[in-house]
């Protein structure tokens, strides 16, 4: 039995499949004045439906999808992954913003792993049977004390929670989709990161997690930071741990 705790139903349906030529087994042959015409057999609506059409979709990404530490990744690529996991909420704004982000101390990796980051973002509305963290993160918005008005900016690391809030699925009814790219900046993302580790210091709320989701941008290596892949998840499950 699989344990999902994400799921984005609406990239589930971006998945259509093909037109076929030939009936498949259990399709319906109805017969008319002008001649004979088959129609597959009704699919279940509802959950089992989904789960269904979720299964053929992983069959899929299985055979295109590349393991997200691959070096070639490139954005709006599917990958997979296999890593601890936290998933947290950030106090404040964004609060139906959800973030999946690899464990400090995550268990299992080996260096190659550690060597990429992997921070994910989707809707907390995807969530199924998990309750994240809510964590206060970065410093999103700072006041000019320079200002007689008492004017704010954003942060990098706020410009780079906000990119990720309008590109998350799905949108807020008062929001109209973009068809730009998300716009993430370097430092930003790095800045993200180190917030929320630097609250990963209590209780271990990681799990070993595995799942597929589409590449929304890479940041390379640096001399002090690692690469790290940003992505939103088509699904997200609880990895199955053999026991030896």
């Amino acid at each position: 039995m699989r344990e999902i705790v994400y799921l984005s139903e609406s990239k589930l349906r971006q998945f259509v499949p093909e037109p076929r030529r030939v009936p498949r087994t259990g399709a319906l042959r109805v017969t008319t004045p002008l001649g004979g015409i088959d129609m597959d057999a009704p699919v279940a609506d509802g959950e089992q439906g989904q789960l269904r059409h979720l299964r053929e979709v992983h069959k899929h990404l299985e055979l295109v999808a590349d393991w997200y530490t691959e070096p070639d990744l490139r954005p709006g690529q599917w990958m997979q992954f296999e890593v601890s996991l936290r998933c947290v909420t950030l106090s404040g704004a964004h609060q139906d913003l959800v973030l999946f982000v690899d464990s400090v101390r995550g268990e299992g990796t080996g260096d190659t792993e550690r060597s990429c980051r992997l921070l994910m973002h989707g809707s907390v509305r995807h969530l199924r049977g998990w309750t994240p963290v809510s964590v206060d993160g970065p410093v999103l918005e700072v006041v000019n004390s320079g200002s007689s008005l008492g004017s704010s900016f954003v942060t990098r690391a706020g410009q780079v929670v906000e990119a990720l809030a309008r590109h998350r699925d799905p949108l807020p009814v008062d929001q109209t989709p973009t068809r730009t790219a998300v716009d993430l900046h370097g430092r930003g993302v790095q800045e993200l990161l180190r917030a929320l580790d630097g609250e990963d210091v209590s209780i271990d709320t990681s799990a070993l997690m595995t799942g597929y989701a589409r590449v929304t941008g890479l940041l390379p290596s640096t001399g002090t930071d690692s690469r790290c892949v940003v992505a939103s998840p088509l699904f997200v499950e609880y990895a199955t741990v053999l026991s030896e």
